[in-house]
């Protein structure tokens, strides 16, 4: 008995593993839009897999000691027994295999901590954001995690006081995300819709570009060791990537639609309903 409760702890412990990379990738359907665009957010969905496999295996050797506990003491806890405790090694998998997720930061969170942790938690931000965006925006945002990777290695060797490193922060962990938040207020059936400078889907490929090409630019120069330059060009930053109403900032939503423009787009049999 205790050797074919073994195994099936151990074919339950092999399944929650399987259960656990399908969950992390949002389901076998959805796995493209759920993988890491960057190191830092895998590194933290890597600790939250492993501390569910921890919590896994507690739950089964928890299992498997509360069974072989009483059977000592009562000889043996037969096949109702043996039945309790696959019932409680299937649901503990189940458990811990879902919960606890991976916790996507709030946007008011990431730029703070160290580098590397705004890093990472600007990439899990924007992970949990692709689905809502088009697919042009997707394939950026999947390039700007890699930058991100590069740039937060060339920021920890920077003095987080130095105005460079400053605008650069707040150019990764408040800018980039205020931008795509904007977007995603926008509501979707005018997302496609052309206004004054396109559509807000083209507004946001447009700028995600230039925040991509800024991102990469920051990086070299913090590579060469061209603090002096950087610092100088970071002042263009909050000009060219600013608050909503400023040049080249993505509007936080779009106009109204004007009642009486709409009327005049109707069908003239349309109108007289009106």
């Amino acid at each position: 008995m205790a050797g074919e409760l073994s195994r099936e702890t151990d074919r339950a412990l092999e399944e929650g593993r399987s259960l656990l990379r399908d969950n992390q990738a949002g389901g076998r359907h959805r796995r493209m839009l759920s993988k890491p665009i960057g190191r830092g957010s895998a590194e933290l969905r890597q600790n939250n897999l492993k501390l569910r496999l921890k919590l896994i295996a507690a739950a089964l050797l928890s299992t498997m000691f509360i069974a072989g506990g009483v059977g000592i003491i009562i000889d043996g806890i037969g096949f109702g027994g043996i039945m309790i405790a696959l019932c409680a090694v299937f649901v503990a998998t189940f458990v811990f295999a879902n919960f606890p997720k991976v916790r996507i930061p709030d946007r008011s969170d990431l730029n703070t901590g160290d580098v590397r942790h705004m890093v990472a938690r600007t990439e899990l931000w924007l992970e949990s954001q692709r689905p809502a965006l088009p697919a042009p925006a997707i394939t950026l945002v999947d390039q700007i995690g890699l930058q991100l990777d590069a740039l937060g290695v060339q920021l920890e060797n920077v003095d987080p006081l130095h105005p460079a490193a400053v605008e650069t922060r707040k150019l990764v962990g408040e800018t980039l995300p205020g931008m795509v938040e904007a977007y995603r207020k926008i509501p979707a059936h005018l997302r496609k819709e052309q206004r004054a400078g396109g559509s807000p889907d083209q507004q946001l490929v447009e700028s995600l570009g230039k925040i991509s090409a800024e991102i990469d630019h920051v990086t070299r120069q913090l590579a060469d060791g061209a603090l002096d330059d950087l610092a100088i060009r970071t002042r263009y930053l909050d000009y060219r990537y600013g608050a909503p109403g400023e040049p080249g900032a993505l509007p936080t939503a779009l106009p109204a639609p004007d009642p009486l423009a709409q009327l005049n787009r109707l069908p003239e049999r349309d109108k007289q309903e009106f």
